[in-house]
């Protein structure tokens, strides 16, 4: 028998989600028999204590008789279970500072560490994630943003409805200005933009009509890596090359600064990526985007004016193009930023039953079973050492290193 621990989020503020809904983990214990999970208590969750009771799940404060614990977000180090199987976003593989004392103490207490974001198909697909919900959320709130700026239109808070099913009722009879707005990206992300557009009713069109013509209705156009990035030497683009040099390109967003007045960002961003525009250009008198929405929600990465994290309740703030000041939103003066860091909240019953679907296909059957190449690679830490693939962390994980 092994039993499955789901944790209580208890990163501040508390995430919502869950790694299985009640339904799933019904389905799991009726089709496997030597399976059993188990709930720690929780007030924050998206389905209740008394949900997962219905479900024949057991409700316990405590989880440390289970085998494999399943969280969301990062487990603070006062919580972590010595010797246990954890599965969460620890947020670590870059090295980030802010996780490093948490990262430190799955060591020490021997704990076997998989990582959601290093579950990856062979091809380098990744395999879990929130990111369609977080586009389909961070498009509305883009929208919802260039409404309240213009007055042309009102669009009202996603995290009022109870499903996805029930925000689209809301987009029946909008009237959209004639608007034109710039998608970046093409994974999971870019994919919950486009569903908005097109439950909107936002026509797409191709990147060259978007920069050469007006149009007497809403459009977007979608700029996937080719359309954003070339090499500057040969003026090529190259996926992998792009991603194992991506000093070596030069951005080509800019014409369309002068072009959208909404940008909603959906690409992957690290640190030797070039942005997609710099502050100088946000200070050009031609630079005529008033909105964006930073989706995927790096502070001074693919947007330099993403100036940080913004809450649900309060999503939305403004930049001085010339002093680089953080305003107040909807000022003349100032662009506005959607930049909330936890989207797929504001739906998240939707957002984790997703995630559940693809943790039952993917990864738990073998997870129970023993292992696979799949887990293995995700496996950054098991019983308190480094996995060959991580060896990078060492300084990391010994103290020495912060980024």
């Amino acid at each position: 028998m092994i039993k499955i621990g789901l944790l209580q989020e208890r990163k501040i503020p508390a995430d919502n989600r869950v790694a299985l809904t009640p339904a799933q983990c019904k389905w799991i214990q009726k089709n496997a028999a030597d399976v059993r999970v188990i709930a720690q208590a929780s007030p924050d969750r998206c389905y209740s204590d008394k949900e997962y009771l219905s479900a024949g799940v057991e409700v316990k404060d405590d989880l440390s008789e289970c085998d494999v614990l399943l969280g969301i977000k990062e487990v603070p180090e006062k919580h972590l279970i010595a010797d246990k199987t954890y599965l969460f976003f620890s947020h670590t593989k870059k090295e980030q500072s802010y996780n490093q004392r948490m990262f430190q103490a799955i060591l020490e207490k021997k704990i076997t560490l998989i990582d959601y974001e290093c579950l990856e198909h062979d091809d380098g697909q990744r395999i879990l994630g929130f990111g369609f919900f977080a586009g389909v959320v961070g498009a509305h709130n883009g929208m919802m943003a260039y409404g309240q700026r213009t007055g042309q239109f009102g669009l009202g808070r996603v995290h009022k409805q109870q499903s996805f099913r029930e925000l689209i009722h809301t987009y029946f009879g909008l009237k959209l200005p004639r608007i034109k707005i710039a998608v970046t990206g093409s994974g999971r992300v870019a994919h919950g933009v486009l569903e908005v557009m097109n439950l909107m009713g936002i026509i797409e069109v191709e990147p060259d009509e978007f920069l050469e013509r007006g149009f007497a209705y809403p459009v977007f156009t979608q700029l996937k890596g080719a359309d954003l990035y070339e090499h500057r030497k040969t003026g090529a683009y190259q996926r992998e090359d792009f991603h194992q040099h991506p000093e070596n390109y030069r951005c080509k967003f800019l014409p369309f600064t002068k072009s959208a007045d909404i940008l909603m960002n959906g690409i992957y961003w690290d640190t030797d990526m070039p942005r997609l525009f710099e502050w100088e250009d946000l200070a050009a008198k031609d630079f005529r985007i008033t909105t964006i929405a930073d989706i995927t929600d790096d502070k001074g990465g693919s947007v330099p004016c993403n100036l940080g994290d913004t809450t649900i309740q309060d999503p939305v703030y403004g930049v001085h193009r010339l002093t680089r000041e953080r305003t107040a939103p909807y000022l003349s003066d100032s662009i506005d930023i959607m930049a909330v860091g936890n989207l797929p909240n504001e739906l998240p019953r939707d957002a984790s039953r997703y995630f559940g679907e693809q943790l039952i296909k993917y990864v738990l059957e073998d997870l129970v079973r023993g292992g696979s190449p799949i887990i293995e690679r995700a496996t950054m830490v098991r019983k308190g050492q480094l996995t060959a693939t991580y060896n990078y962390l060492e300084a990391y994980a010994s103290g020495h290193s912060f980024k």
